[in-house]
């Protein structure tokens, strides 16, 4: 079912990362980065490679263990376009998509952990947005992503093409 969003999971009550879960009037507008007008009402969403057995691992292990998760989707079964993602952009790392809001790579990471009920994990979540921790957990989500292959679950399929 390609071009329509199928979400694999969605627990209830899951807070945005920022606080509220729309985008305010006079705040800047989803149109205004090039996203669909309707982003800002879309539920939280987790967008990955879905071809990747190490983020298809790792999702399934977010979805057991942490106490809210939003809706899991591969990108490779999403509308893209509606979440305001190029393909090049949702292979290249993780979205986290919520109240009119884009994380991607390390900033999804941090903005997932932000909305946790738990205390420790929403403190990880704050600290990864700022340096000099941002700079560690940019540094580690790229060392990651570039060798995803070869941690567990993952395949030859899920080595990141080389940069041109």
């Amino acid at each position: 079912m390609l071009g329509t969003l199928v979400p694999t999971t969605c627990a209830s009550g899951f807070m945005g990362a920022v606080s509220g879960s729309r985008v305010r009037v006079g705040s800047l507008r989803a149109q205004d980065r090039g996203m669909s007008n309707t982003l800002a009402d879309r539920p939280a969403t987790l967008i990955f490679d879905g071809d990747c057995g190490f983020c298809t691992t790792a999702v399934r292990w977010l979805e057991r263990t942490m106490p809210r998760v939003p809706a899991t989707a591969p990108f490779q079964w999403t509308d893209l376009a509606a979440f305001g993602l190029t393909e090049e952009e949702a292979r290249s790392r993780v979205w986290f998509v919520t109240g009119g809001r884009r994380y991607g790579g390390a900033g999804a990471v941090a903005a997932l952990l932000r909305g946790q009920p738990i205390p420790a994990l929403r403190v990880l979540g704050w600290l990864a947005t700022v340096p000099p921790w941002s700079w560690a957990a940019a540094a580690g989500y790229r060392l990651v992503a570039r060798y995803r292959y070869r941690l567990p679950g993952g395949t030859p399929a899920c080595r990141m093409p080389a940069a041109a």
